[in-house]
């Protein structure tokens, strides 16, 4: 599309249309003047959609993208048709000016200013698919899954079908042995620990055995002292008593 200043790519603006998600899509305004240009985009939808930059200034035959945002919509319209429309206001600017100088009165016609538009519509499209991850067989009545090989008139099939019934076995056997293994390695430190137990209690046992017998040994070792010092006493006595008679 184009107007007398800008030329406008591309003319409608096309949004993938997928329920609640945001789409976005860009279109590009050309200055095909030797002069500056103001524009200004607007929308008879403001609340749906979000148009980055809205306003600014084109240098002579410079270009500015525009990027226009729909925001995740909760439902398909009828027959995917949208009556949203966008417009493109544009008019000459003097020199030196800036985004930030532009106003609403550049746009405004009553002041007698000359001021292009141009209008563009909205269409919704499909979004694209994803190619398909099937293969597709070359001949036809064989099927992409298997592969049936002819042995001496008899038929057999060596495809994929028989993949996942050995696959399953196979696993189903290795998790048996991994449960074996499991059981095993607990029974051994079982045992482990059962022996050092053993062992700390008979050790145990041999030093409260040891430290007995001692005791008694020299509580006996002190018993027979003392008895034989008494006898040696009352023997010097009688002697003492008949010497002396």
């Amino acid at each position: 599309m184009r107007s007398e200043l800008l030329s406008i790519r591309p003319g409608e603006l096309k949004f993938p249309f997928e329920l609640k998600k945001q789409v976005s899509c860009t279109m590009q305004l050309v200055n095909t003047t030797d002069n500056c240009v103001a524009f200004k985009v607007k929308t008879t939808s403001p609340k749906k959609y979000c148009v980055r930059p809205t306003t600014g200034i084109i240098l002579p035959q410079g270009t500015c993208d525009v990027t226009v945002t729909m925001q995740g919509q909760q439902e398909a319209p009828p027959d995917m048709q949208c009556k949203d429309k966008f417009l493109v206001q544009s008019v000459i600017s003097a020199d030196g000016v800036t985004s930030k100088d532009i106003s609403q009165d550049m746009f405004n016609k009553e002041t007698g200013k000359e001021v292009y538009e141009s209008k563009l519509r909205v269409v919704y499209v499909s979004p694209p698919q994803l190619p398909s991850c099937i293969p597709e067989s070359t001949d036809e009545g064989v099927s992409p899954s298997s592969s049936p090989v002819v042995d001496n008139g008899s038929q057999t099939n060596f495809g994929y079908d028989m993949a996942p019934k050995d696959t399953g076995e196979l696993r189903a056997k290795l998790f048996e042995a991994q449960a074996s293994i499991a059981r095993l390695t607990e029974e051994k430190k079982a045992a482990i620990h059962l022996t050092e137990k053993l062992q700390q209690e008979i050790a145990r046992m041999a030093m409260k055995s040891k430290g007995k017998n001692s005791a008694e040994l020299i509580k006996t070792t002190s018993g027979f002292s003392f008895s034989f010092v008494l006898i040696v006493g009352i023997l010097g006595i009688l002697v003492g008593y008949l010497v002396c008679s």
